[in-house]
């Protein structure tokens, strides 16, 4: 059982989230085959990471484009010139197949950077939430008697 099998039972607990609960609704239906494999790690109150295993692809086969709230990162390591000769692999196991993925990020959250370290794509995420946004202590003052006339 995964994580979103059941988001119908969530619904009630959830009220005024039913385009977030859609969203995880598809994802859970959307293909599973996952591919690049990837981590996604909290790194504090509002930093995130997103790591995809991306070994066989160079920093020119790789893509990474943020718009709204959406995150796409997209890969194309196949040879891309004249000059490549293909070889004759045996057994291939890296793969160099045509790839994209998407990640939608939550209001507020930009991408920070990436890197690319021994095969792996690290992008570094951040919420920012501005001030007139962020949520304030409201003050509750006592209303004063009424004074009664004699």
């Amino acid at each position: 059982m995964t994580l979103y099998s059941n988001i119908s039972s969530l619904r009630p607990s959830f009220i005024g989230f039913d385009h977030v609960l859609d969203q995880m609704q598809k994802a859970s239906q959307h293909n599973q085959q996952g591919y690049p494999p990837h981590n996604i790690i909290r790194d504090g109150e509002d930093k995130f990471a997103i790591e995809l295993a991306v070994a066989g692809y160079t920093l020119d086969d790789l893509d990474i484009e943020h718009n709204k709230n959406v995150l796409t990162i997209s890969g194309d390591a196949r040879p891309k010139g004249d000059d490549e000769k293909e070889q004759d692999y045996v057994h291939r196991g890296i793969s160099q197949k045509k790839f994209s993925r998407s990640f939608n990020l939550a209001d507020h959250v930009q991408v920070m950077g990436a890197t690319l370290v021994n095969g792996i794509l690290r992008v570094e995420l951040e919420r920012i939430v501005p001030e007139e946004l962020k949520p304030r202590k409201i003050a509750i003052s006592q209303k004063p008697e009424l004074l009664l006339e004699d």
